[in-house]
């Protein structure tokens, strides 16, 4: 059975023995190379085996033809991974062949479309944009990571939380109008609970200033904790600072702090510290059982929604 995982983990084709060439054409491996070029005949041109290939347009990607996907999608490929499974062997009259859409179908079919909300997936980090992350969920799909969905604690852009190149676990929110793949990452880091126990009061860590209010400042001290400290006009939103840990209220799923520092020469990123990498989750209750305010996500209740991304692929 064939194993889906984003461009650039797939084995390199650029040096394949005819042997390991054959074997991977009837097994239907998904193979991967570096695309060398885009050409005036809008073919992808890539090394495979020791030779030049070009994959035809109609083969650069699935929904090239439909539209779905535009061509400025498949040319900024080039120089980067592309993924692929061969269609026919040097032998064949009309010579060695490629088809990266096939990938993608194959994909598609055997793992996306059978998906359910709560599905937990790993996928990696493809391009940034103000409203969300985009992430290849296998063969160069992408799929939405939209930015109220990376944590609970409240960033100001995608790059506070994730960057290009970062590989990640997912879990499938829902799907869009279009029934392309929405994901959340916040499920997976933790409830309230799961969180503050990593702390302790009377302890002073480092923290990121992410919303500055007149009753006082909200500070990150982990992607799903933050606790409040006094109003300090002074302070930027993304500053680190250290604070000391005043008090836990789990009741109330208040953290109350105080700012010891707010001149670190250093700049601050938490790990993602997953408590789920894999299996379905139904249900996800991030407060604790004393707290009024309530936040869970239930998946079995989510519906697609359509998204305002009208001007983005969401196949790279």
């Amino acid at each position: 059975m064939r194993e889906y995982k984003p461009e650039g983990d797939y084995r390199q084709a650029e040096n394949l023995s005819p042997h390991e060439l054959e074997q991977a054409y009837y097994s239907g491996e998904i193979l991967q190379a570096t695309a060398l070029a885009f050409d005036q005949q809008q073919r992808l041109r890539i090394q495979v085996a020791g030779q030049i290939v070009c994959i035809p347009p109609e083969e650069c990607a699935y929904g090239l033809d439909t539209g779905q996907v535009r061509q400025i999608a498949v040319l900024s490929r080039v120089g980067r991974p592309v993924c692929f499974v061969v269609t026919s062997l040097p032998e064949h009259p009309q010579g060695l062949s490629v088809s990266r859409r096939m990938a993608q179908q194959y994909c598609l079919q055997e793992h996306l479309n059978p998906l359910l909300p709560g599905d937990i997936l790993p996928c990696r980090v493809s391009h940034i944009e103000p409203f969300g992350a985009f992430c290849d969920v296998g063969c160069g799909i992408s799929a939405l990571l939209p930015i109220d969905c990376l944590s609970i604690s409240r960033i100001q852009t995608p790059a506070d939380r994730v960057c290009v190149g970062q590989s990640l676990y997912c879990v499938l929110k829902n799907r869009d109008e279009q029934g392309r793949l929405v994901l959340s990452l916040r499920e997976l880091l933790g409830t309230w609970s799961e969180n503050a126990q990593r702390f302790a009061v009377g302890e002073t860590v480092v923290g990121i200033v992410r919303s500055i209010e007149e009753y006082g400042v909200f500070i990150e001290i982990a992607p799903n904790l933050a606790g409040l400290a006094e109003p300090a006009p002074d302070l930027q939103l993304g500053q680190p600072v250290s604070v000391y840990i005043k008090n836990i209220l789990p009741q109330r799923m208040k953290i109350k702090l105080v700012v010891v520092n707010r001149n670190l020469e250093t700049t601050v990123r938490f790990p993602l510290c997953y408590q789920r990498t894999s299996g379905h989750m139904e249900k996800w209750v991030y407060s604790t059982g004393q707290s009024d305010k309530q936040i869970t996500t239930v998946f079995s209740q989510c519906r697609s929604a359509a998204r305002t991304c009208a001007q983005t692929d969401f196949l790279l």
